[in-house]
């Protein structure tokens, strides 16, 4: 098959499954068989996409809305990153859905949007300049925003009206971007190690004003990054979500803003336009402050699935902050924070949900000795917390090794070595919020009724992907040469 017909067969699969659920909604009989259908699209839509990202390096025209202005789509190390990051991530997620959706109201609608959002994702994935990046930025927005709204009660509309605003907001932030980048002639395809740096002398637009949209861009595409000053919808519209839900939201959505800001770095200007300007250290300035503020604001949290959130808004700016070093080093930790992270959170959303639904225990107080209901969960949970933690020989210690031995060598003055230690700090209140959870969950304490002791842990259906998730997590960081050095060489690709 001919590369260009997997990735129209990887879009148009989940759209049409999703349209058909929509349209069809309430109107299947058999439960079993639709998850089965609903299973078996998302099984072969992470196949053609694997499929699509083994084909080697490709591009694909679909039509030029104007002269200037074609959407394209390529295939590189980016995609092939972040393509099976979520297609991994969203079968998994689904198939936990199946079993977590089965008492909720609205259930056809849920999954319908679930595969059309993975549709778009594809598409975004392999975005292969700006205009084609932002249409389906902006799409992503909008056909993920049913996910935050499914309950349709009152806290669910706030916070999916809120996620909707903060994501406009920062995609037109990023859109007098394109704008400008387009006017000056670099928008119409994205090149590796910037068109902007390509060009060289022959580029004539003004340094001022270049820089100026870059920011706007950074910060804008952070938006849905979590980045602060733009990060308040992420601790606002996980926790009402469903928690299959939050777990994509924060394990995959999340990751798209980093993507888009790779477009932007490292696709469309050029690390070196960047590197020693004012662009170079706000940038590096906002994604500490909103490390250690994620944190913090985890740490005091008591409601188990917000308090996830606010460590996805400090936890994602590690791979902000890695890619405003601006090296290979930096860059490699950054890439590889994506992988583990996107497994790490999809886990410990996942487990939020799998408590939720078991006990209906919603804050961190009621979690005392969960660990003898729940023990394969709460390992699952712990195993993933230790390697968010950075632990050696996890793979989130690999992946902040290379992000601090990046910083040290950046010749950025104080924020050189002010980087690594935030990256410490954060780490230790990350074991303060996350460890407390396991040790009360598994040692609850003499005064514990062992007596009315009932094992609560869920099926198959939910344990499943929580353990494949959790073996990603620790795999990579037991065998992490060869993806290493598969990231080493797509960093050193593009700087």
């Amino acid at each position: 098959m001919n590369p260009a017909m997997f990735l129209a067969a990887a879009v148009l699969l989940p759209l049409a499954a999703g349209l058909l659920l929509l349209i069809c909604s309430g109107r299947f009989k058999n439960r079993k068989n639709k998850c089965l259908l609903i299973g078996l699209v998302l099984v072969i839509t992470a196949g053609l996409v694997l499929a699509l990202e083994l084909s080697g390096d490709q591009q694909f025209l679909l039509w030029n809305m104007t002269e200037n202005l074609p959407v394209l789509f390529i295939v590189d190390n980016m995609t092939r990153v972040f393509g099976l990051v979520t297609v991994t991530a969203w079968t998994l997620g689904g198939i936990f859905a199946f079993e977590y959706m089965k008492h909720e109201e609205n259930e056809d609608r849920y999954f319908g949007f679930y595969l059309i959002v993975m549709g778009v994702l594809i598409c975004l994935t392999h975005a292969g300049n700006l205009i084609t990046l932002y249409m389906f930025f902006e799409m992503m927005t909008l056909t993920s925003l049913p996910m935050v709204l499914h309950t349709m009660k009152h806290e669910a509309i706030m916070a999916g009206l809120k996620y909707l605003f903060y994501s406009v907001a920062g995609a037109f932030a990023a859109l007098f971007g394109i704008f400008y980048f387009t006017a000056q002639g670099v928008g119409a395809s994205f090149e590796a190690g910037g068109v902007i740096t390509n060009l060289g002398d022959a580029y004539t637009g003004s340094s001022a004003l270049t820089l100026a949209a870059v920011l706007l861009m950074i910060i804008g595409f952070g938006a849905k990054a979590g980045m602060f000053p733009l990060h308040g919808w992420l601790p606002t519209a996980h926790p009402v979500a469903p928690a299959p839900a939050s777990a994509v939201l924060s394990g995959v959505i999340t990751k798209f803003g980093v993507l888009s800001v790779i477009r932007v770095v490292f696709f469309t200007v050029g690390a070196d336009y960047i590197r020693g300007t004012y662009v170079q250290t706000v940038w590096m300035v906002l994604s500490l402050i909103t490390v250690f503020m994620g944190s913090m604001l985890a740490y005091k949290e008591k409601v188990l699935k917000k308090r996830m959130a606010y460590s996805t808004v400090s936890q994602v700016s590690y791979i902000m902050f890695g890619l405003s070093v601006l090296n290979t080093q930096a860059l490699t930790g950054a890439l590889s924070y994506v992988i583990f992270h996107s497994a790490v959170k999809n886990t410990l959303f996942l487990v939020a949900g799998a408590i939720i639904y078991k006990t209906g225990k919603t804050k961190v107080e009621e979690l005392r000795g969960i660990g003898k209901e729940m023990p394969v969960t709460i390992w699952c949970f712990t195993l993933v917390s230790v390697t968010l933690i950075g632990i050696p020989p996890t793979s989130g210690f690999i992946s902040k090794w290379y992000l601090a031995t990046g910083s040290l060598e950046s010749g950025m003055g104080a924020l050189s070595w002010i980087g690594p230690v935030v990256l410490l700090l954060s780490a230790m209140l990350t074991a303060g919020y996350l460890l407390t959870i396991t040790i009360k969950g598994f040692f609850p304490g003499n005064d514990y009724d062992y007596g009315s002791l009932v094992k609560k842990e869920p099926n198959l259906l939910m344990l499943v992907p929580m353990i494949v998730l959790t073996c990603i997590a620790v795999g990579f960081g037991l065998f992490p040469t060869a993806l290493i050095t598969f990231l080493q060489n797509a960093a050193a690709g593009i700087l």
